[in-house]
């Protein structure tokens, strides 16, 4: 769609420059109510009962709850948005006397530069080299012209927007989404005081590369609150990461002697070399007894321990990592410190009122 084509419809897109997220449809009607004790199923003999079915699917339910819940506040977010935007639009081409199409036309489309034959052929050659089987340049050179100028186009609306918007002094007021709380436990290598007002509880996985990538951002976080935020390191080894699983009791052995979160950080700095001769040169690496930790690793004593935290992490509804419980409050992915300070900065409020009264 070009700009000219439909201004109107362009300011609202605004609004949705995003990747769609995968939830639930709305509207579904209520659960039905089941004695838990009711049978459901017969196989022979034996006997399957609706509090069994119920618990099979209970990370299930809380997932899809968790993104229903989201994808409502989604939904309202960008609605509030469409219409901010559709009246700071209408009121200033009201103000000047013209149509909304007839004010964006003057103030975007005609301020567009035409883009250069460099820039033309520098868009050309990239794609070329991604391996795409073009026309010769002076055929499709017509269609790159429109595509860059609707690439500027946008840049050029959202800055005028963006200016539209300060003069009419927008005031947005929908409270920022805060997800629901999940009981999760606080149990295992853990950083800051334990009567931190907020508790980060991170299932990971040395072998993911979001993991890695989350990593600084956990450190900025806990930098920015200093004495406020508990860090607990609980792992959630994915079942297609074969290697992930021993570098986590690689750390807990390391834990036995006092070096949890030396080697914590060396396993994730191994960008994926994660074999067992690798683990134990990391263990010399942060200064760990070689043989007691040979040992503690060929054994395999730890894997239990491994199991236990991702059993809970099961529990809570993680499905995927990292994942990050804020006080019980999920964050899913390797997301940006915002995205943590946005919810801590709420649980703190609600500490400061709790105290207050």
């Amino acid at each position: 769609m070009s700009i000219r084509s439909s201004a109107l419809g362009l300011v609202l897109a605004l609004a949705a420059c995003q990747s769609p997220r995968s939830a639930q449809q709305p509207g579904a009607p209520a659960q039905q109510q089941v004695n838990p004790q009711a049978p459901v199923a017969k196989v022979g003999v034996q006997t399957i009962t609706a509090a069994q079915l119920d618990d099979t699917i209970k990370k299930d339910l809380k997932q899809l709850d968790q993104q229903y819940q989201e994808q409502v506040y989604e939904l309202k977010r960008r609605a509030l948005e469409q219409m901010i935007q559709k009246q700071v639009f209408e009121a200033k081409a009201k103000a000047v006397g013209v149509s909304v199409d007839d004010l964006i036309d003057r103030e975007v489309v005609q301020k567009i530069p035409e883009p250069s034959d460099a820039e033309v052929k520098s868009l050309y050659d990239a794609a070329v080299a991604q391996g795409q089987k073009l026309p010769p340049l002076a055929q499709v050179k017509p269609n790159i012209v429109r595509f860059i100028k609707n690439q500027k186009g946008q840049e050029v609306l959202a800055k005028y927007y963006d200016g539209l918007r300060k003069d009419a002094g927008v005031e947005v007021l929908l409270p920022a989404y805060v997800p629901p709380k999940v009981e999760v436990a606080a149990t295992g290598p853990a950083k800051g005081a334990a009567d931190a007002p907020v508790t980060i509880v991170e299932f990971s996985d040395y072998q993911c590369p979001y993991c890695v990538r989350a990593e600084p951002t956990v450190k900025e976080v806990v930098a920015a609150y200093p004495g406020k935020i508990r860090l607990v390191y609980r792992d959630y080894p994915l079942p297609g990461h074969s290697l992930a699983p021993k570098a986590a009791e690689a750390a807990h052995c390391a834990g036995d002697q006092g070096k949890y979160w030396e080697m914590h950080d060396r396993l994730f700095a191994a960008q994926g070399k994660l074999d067992v001769a690798d683990l134990k040169g990391y263990a010399k690496d942060v200064g760990l007894d070689p043989a007691k930790f040979d040992k503690c690793l060929d054994s395999g004593e730890k894997a239990s321990e491994v199991a236990f935290h991702k059993k809970a992490g099961e529990e809570a509804g993680v499905n995927g990592t990292p994942a990050f419980f804020i006080n019980g409050r999920l964050i899913s992915g390797a997301q940006p410190a915002e995205a943590f300070k946005q919810v801590i900065d709420s649980e703190l409020q609600g500490a400061e009122k709790t105290a207050k009264k």
